[in-house]
C-alpha cells in the first residue's frame, strides 16, 4: 500500500465559490476516544454555502482557513486509545458541520453511527443532514399525527423531499410549495403541488393547515403563519430567502431571535424554531437513534434519497455555484476516491 495522503476543501476567506481551494493537508491521527476514517462520501449542502459566506450562526467564530464538510460517511482505518465498539473496516457516519470534505478525518467514536452493510455511501451521506432534519421536524418537533394537513415549503429541495416522503409514511395529508416545473416531483413524493409563483398558499386549505414547515423564511414567515389554522404550528428551520437576498448576519440573527421569542400567537398559533445542532446538543441520543432508523429504512429500500451527482474534489466550487443557482432535485455528494470529470470522460481511474 502506498503512502496515505490527505486532501481537503478549504475556505481561504469568506466569499463566493472562488474562495474554495483543494489543498494537501496533514494526515490526522486518531486520539483517545476517536476513530480515523477514510472518507467515502461527504455531501455538498446549501448550509456549506451559508458557512462559506459567513452567515451561519453555529460557525460564526470560525476564521479562515478551515475545511468545509457538514457530514461524512467513511471507513474506519485507525482506532484511537479507549475505542472498543468499532474495528478497522467498519463503516460509520456523523454530522460534523465542518471538516469532512476531505480524504481522511477523525471522529469521536461516541458520536459515530454505524452504516449498514450494502448501503450506498453517497445515499447514506445524503440522509445525514436533510433527512434527519425532516425526521426530527416531523416526530421530535411537531409530533405529527395521521390525517393532519401539512404544508411543506421548498418541497423540491432536499429537506422538502424528505418531509414529503416521511410525512406520507406517517399518514399525513401533504401540500408542497415549489416552482411549477417541480410539480411532478412533488406529486411523485406524495404531496399536492402549489406553484408559489402563481398560487396563494394561504388560501389553498379552508380553515388552514395543522402544521407548516418553513425553511425559507420569506417575509419573516408572516404568510406561513397566516396559512395556519387556529392552534396550528409553524416549524421554522432555515432562512434561505435571507441568504439568497444576501442579507448580513445581523439581520438573519435578528430574524431568528424574533421567531424564538414569538412562541405563542393570537388564535393559539405556535412557533417552533428548529435547529438540528441545538437539538443534538440537548438530546444527543435522539440524533443517533433517528439516523440509525433512517439507515434501516435505506437498507430496506423503504426510502431512497436522490443523488443528483457524485463529484470529485475538482468539481466542488462548481457544485457550490449550482447550489446557489437552485433547481437541483437531488444532493451533490463529494466522493474523494472518484476521478475528476475529465478523467471519467476519458475513461481513466484515479
Amino acid at each position: 500500500m502506498g503512502e496515505l495522503r490527505n486532501r481537503v476543501v478549504q475556505v481561504r476567506c469568506f466569499g463566493d465559490p472562488d474562495v474554495l481551494e483543494v489543498v494537501a493537508a496533514p494526515l490526522p491521527t486518531a486520539g483517545r476516544g476517536e476513530v480515523r476514517v477514510r472518507v467515502l462520501a461527504s455531501s455538498i449542502v446549501y448550509t456549506d454555502v451559508v458557512i462559506r459566506r459567513h452567515l451561519y450562526p453555529q460557525t460564526i467564530t470560525l476564521k479562515p482557513p478551515f475545511v468545509l464538510g457538514y457530514d461524512v460517511v467513511g471507513e474506519i482505518d485507525q482506532l484511537g486509545p479507549n475505542v472498543a465498539d468499532f474495528k478497522p473496516g467498519d463503516r460509520v457516519a456523523d454530522m460534523t458541520v465542518v471538516g469532512s470534505n476531505a480524504t481522511y478525518r477523525t471522529l469521536r467514536a461516541e458520536n459515530a453511527t454505524r452504516v449498514p452493510p450494502g448501503v450506498d455511501a453517497a445515499e447514506a451521506a445524503a440522509l445525514i443532514l436533510s433527512w434527519t432534519t425532516a425526521y426530527q421536524l416531523l416526530h421530535r418537533a411537531a409530533h405529527v399525527k395521521p390525517g393532519q394537513r401539512v404544508l411543506v415549503h421548498g418541497a423540491a429541495g432536499a429537506v422538502g423531499q424528505a418531509l414529503l416522503t416521511l410525512g406520507r409514511m406517517a399518514g399525513l395529508e401533504l401540500w408542497g410549495t415549489a416552482r411549477g416545473d417541480h410539480a411532478a416531483l412533488v406529486r411523485e413524493l406524495g404531496g399536492t403541488p402549489i406553484d408559489y409563483q402563481r398560487e396563494d398558499f394561504t388560501k389553498i386549505v379552508p380553515g388552514g393547515f395543522d402544521v407548516v414547515f418553513d425553511g425559507i423564511g420569506e417575509d419573516g414567515c408572516r404568510r406561513s403563519l397566516a396559512a395556519l389554522k387556529r392552534g396550528g404550528l409553524l416549524c421554522a428551520y432555515g432562512y434561505t430567502a435571507g441568504v439568497q437576498a444576501r442579507r448580513n448576519l445581523f439581520s438573519i440573527l435578528t430574524w431568528t431571535a424574533r421567531l424564538y421569542v414569538l412562541g405563542w400567537l393570537p388564535g393559539g398559533k405556535r412557533v417552533y424554531f428548529y435547529s438540528i445542532n441545538l437539538m443534538r446538543a440537548r438530546h444527543p441520543a435522539w440524533f443517533r437513534e433517528d439516523l440509525a432508523r433512517l439507515f434501516e429504512l435505506l437498507a430496506a429500500r423503504a426510502i431512497r434519497p436522490r443523488v443528483a451527482e457524485r463529484i470529485s474534489f475538482a468539481e466542488v466550487a462548481e457544485a457550490h455555484r449550482r447550489l446557489e443557482a437552485g433547481g437541483l432535485e437531488g444532493k451533490i455528494v463529494l466522493c474523494p476516491d472518484l476521478p475528476s470529470r475529465d478523467q471519467r470522460e476519458r475513461g481513466l481511474t484515479a
